[in-house]
């Protein structure tokens, strides 16, 4: 490539969103890649596809470690060059994980209130890692994360409307 040869959207490296559930991650996601005419990758969708069952079922069906040795395999596969990929919440806690995205990608964390999270996903079926749990303790597991999450390249406040929010990710990868 030539010095004056612009940076097209497929030789961008790949754009990671991370952050909590709730945070935006997949409609933040899809809405920059239409807008880039990139591919979009939803990691959770792809743990979904592979396994033939729903985020739920496989936790009901086998449990949390099946769902995150999924998600760790089909990792690199969703990370190619100019693609934006939507990370589960916990898929950047394993450490290899972790040091692949931040490798090869643009990571970018959905800073979200608890607040906000708490309204988008209290009630909200098909989340299993709120089964049971008290708001107390899904703030606690936020908490737990939050240190990872914070070692993205780049935090953008997820607090504010999605098309916002987007066109904000959207300069951070373009720039």
């Amino acid at each position: 490539m030539s010095a004056r040869e612009p940076v097209t959207p497929r030789r961008r490296p790949p754009l990671a969103l991370i952050g909590f559930m709730g945070s935006g991650k997949s409609v933040v996601g899809a809405l920059v890649a239409e807008l880039a005419g990139v591919p979009f990758r939803d990691l959770d969708q792809m743990v979904v596809a592979q396994a033939g069952l729903s985020v739920a079922e496989i936790f009901a069906t086998r449990d949390e470690a099946y769902f995150r040795s999924l998600e760790k395999r089909l990792l690199p596969d969703s990370l190619e060059p100019g693609a934006v990929v939507a990370l589960g919440g916990g898929a950047v806690l394993d450490d290899e994980s972790w040091t692949l995205v931040a490798e090869r990608a643009l990571s970018v964390y959905l800073e979200v209130s608890f607040e906000t999270i708490w309204d988008r996903i209290h009630g909200q079926p098909g989340r299993p890692l709120l089964a049971g749990r008290s708001r107390a303790e899904v703030e606690a597991l936020l908490e737990r994360r939050r240190p990872r999450y914070m070692k993205a390249r780049r935090t953008v406040d997820g607090d504010r409307p999605v098309d916002v929010v987007a066109a904000e990710v959207l300069q951070l990868w373009s720039a």
